[in-house]
């Protein structure tokens, strides 16, 4: 039987408190502005990702090169938004699981049977998330997103 070849393709999942404005229009404001500044640094290090957010907590699943997510990661880690920022799972992976540099999903109406299906909240207070659950909700996310806006969710 021949070893599984490594990889250098890797996918962190993280998650954090967030510092932000409770002033729903300023909130929304920082929200845009750091959608631009992650979309903008991911393309150019070839980084997929998908944030979401509950309440004041920020979960991320990135993916690339081991080399571009130590520096992102890095760069989040530092980041005065976040704080309390702690990895869930870092390990190899065979293909991405996400088809943009950054997709942004923040628990609202439209999306709220989805989080409470998966009731990750308690887990994000008591500090104890699971990868698998964290996993899942964002590709159920990501996968709701694309087909509101008409794309297929099975081509990512």
């Amino acid at each position: 039987m021949r070893p599984t070849p490594r990889t250098s393709l890797l996918h962190l999942i993280y998650f954090s408190r967030l510092n932000l404005s409770a002033d729903p229009s300023a909130r929304s404001q920082q929200m845009d502005d750091l959608a631009r500044q992650c979309q903008k640094k991911n393309e150019f290090h070839v980084i997929t990702s998908f944030l979401f957010v509950d309440q004041n907590f920020a979960v991320q699943v990135i993916e690339g090169e081991r080399n571009a997510l130590i520096e992102t990661f890095n760069r989040i880690n530092v980041d005065p938004r976040h704080r309390d920022v702690k990895i869930v799972e870092w390990r190899e992976i065979a293909k991405r699981d996400f088809g943009q540099s950054f997709a942004l999903s923040v628990r609202g109406p439209v999306n709220d049977a989805l989080y409470a299906k998966a009731n990750l909240l308690p887990t994000f207070q008591r500090g104890t998330p699971k990868a698998a659950g964290i996993l899942s909700l964002a590709q159920q996310l990501q996968a709701e997103s694309l087909s509101r806006q008409g794309g297929d969710p099975m081509l990512v």
